[in-house]
């Protein structure tokens, strides 16, 4: 069996307590339901997939990564497994850089939870996007590309994906701020004050109406897997969010790292590495490539959006960190975490 090298990735450890497989139920279901598979079954977790519990497989000849819906009571809509592993079948085919989706298991008594199984994929992951390791040329080929395969997913003919019953067509912003609003909402907390101006100020600055994309919703470095060598991504990670939405909203959600920096998402501080674009030059190598121009307007109006929907995201962790059901061992310091996104959302929102 090939060992998963705990030192290729620090984020790779024990399965936990909360996440425990029955690993005898689920190595007799791949047998019978994944194609090529062959036991012994050998299982670690990802300390990453803060939403949904992520796994590294590996058999005598083979390496799989699943992914799994959390245990316990979920907030309506979230943790959409199913959409997750449809987005990746859809896109693979349009030659969009995506891991080989293998089987979907919507079956709770395998392992607690529905769960998918995709391809390992070999490269690398960049989990700092300042890419201390790497010199000047090599973070704006990094740049350079990530922004390229954006702009690619945002071009995709969504009827020749088959995937126009994806979302609905329009109205994303409206719908995305009564969700997160909503989830916001309903995990109780009431004291941050910054989520309470946004709540107001958004939807009273929305665009009239956008332009109806694939949105990945989660589109950065840290889920992007680049060749082992070059600097080319070979796979995008992580699509719980994805749906059809407006690509601005994808845009301003890659480019939070200019404004933001958390302890386990670290940013940019107001200092841009060398090589690395600052936010300006960035979004227009997007806007040249898309031919989508980007007002003030409306850059202040998806950053904030961008933000207060992270901030929304990392309440929910809290609370399932409260309940015991959350991924990270660290959930309960998303409280903080909350808070301070929030904050630099409000200051997105007018302008700072």
């Amino acid at each position: 069996m090939p060992e998963i090298d705990h030192s290729a990735d620090a984020r790779l450890g024990e399965v936990r307590p909360q996440h425990m497989l029955d690993l005898p139920r689920l190595d007799a279901y791949l047998r019978q339901h994944l194609a090529g598979y062959r036991g012994p079954l050998d299982v670690r977790q990802y300390a990453g997939g803060q939403s949904n519990p992520t796994y590294a497989l590996a058999t005598s000849d083979r390496r799989y990564v699943m992914r799994k819906k959390p245990p316990g009571v979920l907030l309506e809509s979230a943790h959409a497994i199913d959409r997750e592993y449809r987005m990746l079948t859809s896109l693979d085919p349009m030659g969009i850089p995506v891991p080989k989706a293998r089987l979907y298991c919507n079956d709770p008594s395998i392992i607690g939870t529905p769960f998918y199984v995709m391809d390992h994929l070999d490269g690398r992951i960049f989990r700092d996007p300042r890419l201390p390791d790497l010199d000047r040329s090599e973070r704006s080929a990094i740049y350079d590309e990530m922004g390229a395969v954006l702009a690619r997913l945002h071009a995709v003919d969504l009827k020749a994906a088959d995937i126009e019953d994806f979302g609905r067509m329009g109205g994303y912003v409206d719908r995305q701020m009564k969700r997160w609003t909503t989830q916001y909402r309903d995990t109780g907390i009431t004291d941050i004050e910054a989520m309470t101006f946004l709540m107001d100020w958004l939807p009273a600055h929305a665009p009239c109406h956008g332009e109806t994309t694939i949105a990945h919703g989660d589109y950065r470095l840290e889920n992007l897997v680049f060749h082992p060598v070059e600097p080319k991504v070979i796979g995008i990670l992580d699509w719980e969010l994805a749906t059809l939405g407006e690509p601005l909203a994808d845009l301003a959600y890659n480019c939070m790292v200019y404004r933001l920096s958390l302890p386990m998402q670290p940013g940019f501080d107001g200092k841009v590495p060398e090589g690395i674009p600052d936010e300006a030059d960035y979004v227009d190598r997007y806007s040249r490539r898309t031919g989508r121009a980007v007002s003030d307007a409306q850059w202040r109006f998806y950053m904030a959006f961008s933000l207060f929907r992270l901030a929304a995201i990392s309440a929910g962790i809290y609370v399932r960190g409260m309940k015991g059901s959350a991924t990270s061992d660290n959930a309960l310091a998303f409280l903080t975490h909350t808070r301070t996104i929030a904050d630099r959302g409000a200051e997105a929102a007018q302008g700072r």
